[in-house]
């Protein structure tokens, strides 16, 4: 009898979790409540983590990496299969796809979007990484929804090469690229009618340094497993805040309904008041995200001491990452030395060996010090630099606050400079005038092949020399171990060489890590199905299955 009523009890748990978002969903608008507003609706050149978040709503891919499961899923693609011999792949597209503008999506399009992204005038930061052995991928149509990708050699990565290109309208798109004006398309102040994608949302109106919203897009392809069309909510809304003390006093104030990657003391200032605000509080564990002080490398840099494996050893040692996880995590982070985190597992390649101390460090160099602690270089200059930081991300400008402490322990005088993230990403990424920089960066998956365009000397993320050039022995060595794991499909072989890369950056230091923060998450109570994942998008990468339950 108690088995029958177990069995009975488990088949009811079951109906109820089938029926939930049946009678629950209710349309209605999830508001999102960011420090930073995306810079543009731009697919292609758009890497800045706000603009990234919003396109994956208004874009979709032929296959993409499951946030959860972290395995390839289809999307676009009804199914794909890869050849025996590791060099082609074919994908067939779903039936009766439709952009949010109403017009068909076809093998065209996918022609078009992966044409777009390996043409050189271009300049798509993901060209090099859709390159196998150093030549493009070969998309042909072959039948009105297949599309078959040609490879110049065995590619390991297999289809998660494809995995989260979006496809692009080319009606919308292909005057612009054929005139030559395509980096132009789509910026912040474009207007709603003129963007077309084939994601959950479609963009509905803009209102620069305050807030965006996007409405439900009538054509997309995803239904529920009851047949009910996807997205649940009417409406998605981005709004947007000078900081992250302003971001977590809206979601306090009830004028938001979720807020994400805030710092460990917004956490504990939420969970003091979630009971009585009605607010849902979670710390996902670690992440891909790796924090890190950027050096200018870049042919013209202005500070000499910068080109020096020792200076940068040095500087690294000097760090005190556990008092930054500590401190301004408040323990919800992780102290890092490279840039691949625990979070990647057999990727990653533990722990670095124990620096040096960087006094021993300098004065091999030839450096010394003055009377008054000061460090001077070998010519006999005082060694200073700036700084620049986030200034709408407390976690930045802490952090920021204990690089400059840690280095006038050493007689380094850092001057730290707090900035709007915009301009700061311009004077890294654009205008390279800077000393260093407080950043981070997010590989769109755990395989290495995600790391090609921020580590090799082609890749258009490579932040710390954006000349294209492998100007020292050891970036070429990058560069030759990671075409290498590109291509060979021997797992333990990529593994090593991945290994032996994430050493060479640790050594070399061109970007001291610092710190893997955890993915923390607050939600208004009722808002339902939010998962947290490891790989894209942490929280938005399922909000087309987003609802409110009704209470």
């Amino acid at each position: 009898m108690e088995m029958r009523l177990a069995k009975l009890w488990r088949e009811l748990l079951l109906a109820t979790l089938i029926l939930v978002p049946a009678w629950s969903q209710s349309g209605g608008r999830a508001i999102v409540v960011q420090r930073s507003e995306p810079r543009g609706f731009q697919p292609v050149y758009s890497v800045d983590e706000p603009s990234r978040a919003v396109i994956g709503l208004l874009h979709a891919p032929l296959l993409r990496i499951h946030s959860e499961t972290q395995e390839t899923e289809a999307v676009l693609a009804a199914s794909w299969k890869v050849s025996p011999d590791g060099r082609t792949i074919t994908v067939n597209l779903r039936e009766n796809l439709r952009f949010s503008d109403g017009a068909p999506l076809t093998v065209a399009d996918v022609l078009f979007t992966f044409a777009v992204h390996q043409d050189a005038a271009v300049a798509s930061p993901l060209r090099e990484v859709l390159q196998v052995g150093g030549k493009p991928l070969v998309v042909t149509a072959a039948g009105p929804r297949r599309a078959q990708f040609q490879m110049a050699e065995p590619y390991a990565a297999g289809e998660r090469l494809l995995a989260g290109v979006a496809i692009l309208p080319r009606h919308r798109m292909e005057a612009a690229y054929q005139q030559g004006q395509f980096r132009s398309l789509w910026g912040l102040g474009a207007k709603p009618s003129e963007l077309a994608g084939a994601g959950p949302f479609r963009l509905k109106l803009v209102e620069p340094g305050r807030r965006m919203v996007l409405e439900r897009n009538l054509h997309y392809w995803k239904r529920d497993k009851a047949g009910k069309p996807l997205p649940y909510l009417d409406e998605m809304e981005f709004l947007f805040t000078a900081g992250e003390d302003a971001q977590v006093a809206r979601l306090l104030a009830g004028e938001g309904d979720l807020a994400a990657s805030f710092g460990g003391g917004s956490y504990r200032a939420i969970e003091s008041h979630r009971e009585r605000r009605g607010i849902r509080l979670l710390d996902a564990g670690p992440s891909l995200d790796y924090t890190f002080l950027l050096f200018n490398l870049n042919p013209g840099g202005k500070r000499p001491w910068f080109a020096q494996t020792a200076f940068r050893q040095a500087v690294s040692a000097a760090m005190d990452r556990e008092s930054i996880a500590r401190l301004v995590y408040r323990g919800r982070a992780s102290p890092i030395r490279g840039p691949v985190t625990p979070a990647r597992l057999k990727w990653y390649a533990g722990p670095a060996a124990p620096a040096a101390e960087p006094r021993r460090l300098l004065s091999a160099a030839g450096y010394r010090w003055n009377g008054e602690g000061r460090l001077l270089d070998p010519t006999g200059a005082p060694v200073s630099f700036t700084l620049l930081v986030n200034a709408a991300n407390p976690a930045y400008t802490q952090t920021g606050a204990i690089v400059e402490e840690d280095l006038k322990k050493i007689g380094i005088a850092v001057q730290v400079v707090p900035m709007e993230f915009r301009s700061l990403v311009d004077r890294v990424v654009n205008r390279k005038d800077y000393d260093a920089a407080l950043m981070a960066l997010r590989p769109g998956d755990v395989d290495p092949a995600a790391d090609v365009n921020a580590w090799v000397s082609a890749g258009r993320t490579r932040l710390w020399n954006l000349s294209g050039q492998a100007l020292h022995p050891w970036e070429a060595s990058v560069d030759e171990k990671m075409r290498a794991l590109m291509a060979t499909r021997d797992q333990a072989r990529r593994r090593r060489l991945f290994h032996e890369v994430q050493r060479i950056l640790e050594q070399e230091a061109p970007m001291v890590c610092l710190v893997s923060p955890n993915l923390l998450l607050a939600s208004r109570a009722g808002l339902e199905n939010v998962r947290p994942g490891t790989i894209g998008d942490l929280v938005l990468w399922n909000a087309d299955e987003w609802y409110w339950r009704r209470q």
